[in-house]
């Protein structure tokens, strides 16, 4: 299949390729050495080819291959399911898709092993995968089970029209009742496996080179004050790396238990203490409002009891 690109502003041919085209970073790093992207007629083989401002890019998407990753059975609590899609409550500590180290045990393995039809533009690795949470995330995450319903449902992603609310023990009582947090957030110019808040219309500069920072939307609401804490309900508006946990820590708030960005004197809890709670979506196939809850786990819940 192919997709017709525009760029409209300069960045980096792989990181372009990855937003439009929904798809990781890396994978469009493949896409590119494969051969599968041209700009402006030209086939580019070099994931950091510099696009500019106008550039348009011609992406043949690879066809969909079997997954090689195989069905492990693993309890998992699926909160719905028909022939398009899946809702599930993760629970924390598990790993959404398998990677280099851990490459077993995964949410796709139990669902490989659970279900008979995943939709494959994931990729080998991703089967069924329209977002993520987070390894220590839990909570409610939506999967495709065939390919129609998987661009469909990334279509919604991209255009923000997917709805996602989590609630967040932050660290500290927070001096209003709401705010909204509008930061760029790119990968970290200090340490590579952090994520970070940038200046907007700003250029950065780390050890790789150029840093491309993407715009962030965070709200936040308080739900309950506790004990040197302060439960919100978080809503994202844009869904990038660690948005939550970068975003509060850059107002002073981490998420309580968060052993990358939170305090290293912080409450005392046994998780990161983050959970996606609700989703909002349209059916790809009915076009349905749907509106899914996961309740929280007792780790999480009993953790709240203690901090009233």
């Amino acid at each position: 299949m192919k997709r017709m690109l525009t760029a409209a502003e300069d960045s980096r041919l792989d990181v372009w390729v990855s937003q439009c085209c929904d798809i990781s970073r890396s994978q469009a790093a493949k896409w590119i050495a494969a051969g599968y992207c041209s700009v402006n007629g030209t086939v580019c083989t070099k994931a950091g080819t510099a696009v500019h401002t106008g550039d348009r890019a011609e992406v043949e998407q690879p066809e969909v291959v079997a997954s090689e990753v195989t069905g492990e059975e693993i309890p998992i609590s699926i909160l719905y399911q028909d022939e398009d899609i899946a809702v599930v409550n993760k629970p924390c500590g598990m790993v959404v898709h398998p990677a280099a180290g851990n490459e077993t045990g995964t949410l796709v393995n139990a669902l490989l092993y659970a279900m008979d039809d995943l939709s494959g533009i994931g990729g080998v690795k991703r089967p069924g995968i329209v977002h993520r949470l987070d390894k220590d995330t839990s909570g409610v995450i939506l999967i495709a089970k065939n390919d129609a319903a998987h661009v469909a449902l990334s279509k919604q992603l991209k255009d923000r029209a997917m709805e996602k609310h989590y609630l967040a023990v932050v660290e500290g009582l927070m001096k209003e009742s709401q705010g909204f947090i509008d930061q760029p957030i790119g990968r970290s110019t200090r340490d590579r496996k952090k994520m970070a808040v940038f200046p907007k219309q700003s250029f950065h500069f780390g050890s790789q080179g150029a840093i491309t920072a993407r715009d962030a939307q965070t709200e936040w609401r308080v739900l309950e004050p506790l004990k040197a804490a302060t439960l919100l309900d978080v809503h994202i508006l844009t869904g990038r790396t660690h948005q939550i946990r970068v975003h509060m820590q850059s107002v002073g708030h981490p998420v309580a238990g968060d052993p990358i960005y939170g305090l290293k004197h912080g409450i005392n809890v046994p998780r990161l203490m983050l959970h996606a709670h609700t989703l909002r979506f349209t059916h790809p196939r009915t076009g349905e409002e749907c509106s899914f809850t996961a309740p929280p786990p007792e780790d999480f819940t009993g953790t709240l009891q203690k901090l009233r």
